[in-house]
């Protein structure tokens, strides 16, 4: 028993979830536009519309299913059902979008992809909302959640590392549609474990949820949700983007072989690991919302090396300093975010983790549009298509992806940040409202 008490409701094994799900879901923001774009001849252009169309179903769905989620009711609690029942769909999706069948047209070819993005995403999207709604309802207060956040993002950083740096030897060995197979057994191994040790508590609030549009209503009037997700919206777009570029970067400014896009990625998800644990002793010293902005203007900071990047030892060195700004960014918002849903809980009486969890999945994957977008001007404006096509000068195209344009959304990020008053001096730490 005494085992199991350590095991249930653990930081370190709730973060199992984190590595499973950031496994595949890496290795498909990385790779898929690489894959599709580059290696089957994809237009820039009709990626760009599959993405596009994806972010409209992706605003109905990505609140329904929090709405969903909060209203559950079973014995086994509201989010483990939800997260079970998507695991199959997950990794059935994953790998049919790297196993598209031989012979298709370009027409053809835009239309499989569509279909597995829809998908996969709809299935991603049941389980990230289940599995960041439980993260506030487990784990309550600044101090645990600062460290179930920086044992979280240690494992994201290992899931990231493994995603990214082990993908390319993997598809090179033994081809995508092969590589998605071992990632969708990992993914099941890890959150099979995760959710074993999962024990939700019940405490859902008092008296009945709150109907669609009145959970939509209370969700949208508060103002700190909107400017701390829009925020974290243009960060998280230089996550994606960042990372669905570093192949193409390698290729065409560092004029590395794809083998050796392995090392590039692996001296930055490396180092990312103990800057996560750094981030984590620094932001002990601070609150949580100076922390988070602290942590935007530091990630801006850190994509100007990438600029300079020409070989690998100079794109390995830009990239150890990218990983510092990328730690602090994956440790912080965990704190911001978890306040404001226990504000919302004191101020209403219902925990509805879900609801917020999925309003802001949705704000922040607006990200993916942003991202596409930047992809398509930016390669307009410098005649690049396609690997087939790739105009008189890929280079800068990928050099602006990969630092101009990151540092441009960084910037608007932390303008943001400063633009409302996040005060918290209301609730205490675990959401119940300060006694008079």
């Amino acid at each position: 028993m005494r085992v199991e008490g350590k095991w249930i409701n653990s930081p370190y094994a709730f973060a199992l979830g984190m590595f499973a799900m950031m496994v595949p879901s890496q290795a498909f923001s990385s790779f898929y536009s690489y894959f599709y774009v580059e290696k089957l001849g994809l237009g820039i252009g009709l990626a760009t519309l599959a993405r596009t169309v994806f972010l409209i179903w992706d605003a109905v769905n990505n609140p329904l299913f929090g709405y969903w989620s909060d209203r559950t009711r079973t014995r086994y609690g509201r989010r483990r059902p939800w997260v079970f029942g998507a695991m199959p769909l997950f990794m059935l999706c994953f790998v049919l979008v790297f196993s598209p069948p031989d012979g298709l047209t370009e027409q053809g070819l835009f239309i499989w992809f569509l279909i597995m993005l829809i998908l996969f995403e709809a299935a991603a999207t049941v389980l990230w909302v289940n599995y960041g709604a439980l993260f506030p309802e487990l784990f309550r207060g600044d101090s645990l959640r600062a460290k179930a956040s920086a044992i979280q993002q240690g494992y994201q950083v290992a899931a990231l590392l493994v995603g990214t740096a082990l993908t390319p030897i993997l598809f090179t060995a033994i081809g995508f549609s092969n590589m998605a197979i071992v990632y969708a057994g990992v993914f099941a191994v890890f959150m099979f474990l995760c959710m074993m040790s999962v024990r939700e508590s019940g405490d859902t609030g008092q008296g009945e949820p709150l109907r669609l549009v009145a959970a939509f209503r209370e969700t949208l009037r508060n103002k700190k949700f909107w400017v701390f997700n829009i925020a974290n919206s243009f960060a998280q777009t230089v996550n994606g983007l960042v990372s669905s570029i570093i192949p193409f970067y390698a290729k065409y400014v560092l004029h590395i072989s794809e083998a050796s896009v392995s090392i590039l990625l692996a001296s930055v998800f490396v180092s990312v690991i103990p800057m996560v644990f750094l981030w984590y002793w620094i932001i002990r010293s601070m609150n949580g919302v100076r922390a988070w902005r602290l942590s935007l203007a530091a990630y801006g900071l850190s994509v100007i090396p990438l600029w300079f990047g020409h070989d690998l030892a100079s794109g390995m060195l830009a990239g150890i300093v990218f990983g510092f700004g990328l730690a602090g960014f994956l440790v912080t918002p965990a704190l911001v975010g978890g306040r404001i849903i226990d504000e919302d809980a004191a101020k209403t009486g219902l925990r509805r983790e879900g609801i917020y969890t999925a309003v802001s999945g949705f704000i922040t994957r607006s990200s993916g549009l942003i991202s596409a977008l930047a992809f398509f001007v930016v390669g307009l404006a410098f005649g690049y298509e396609s690997g087939e096509r790739p105009g008189p000068a890929p280079e800068l195209v990928f050099q602006w992806l990969i630092s101009a344009v990151p540092l441009c959304l960084l910037l608007i990020s932390v303008i943001i940040s400063y633009s409302v008053k996040f005060d918290f001096s209301g609730t205490q730490d675990g959401g119940e409202p300060r006694q008079p």
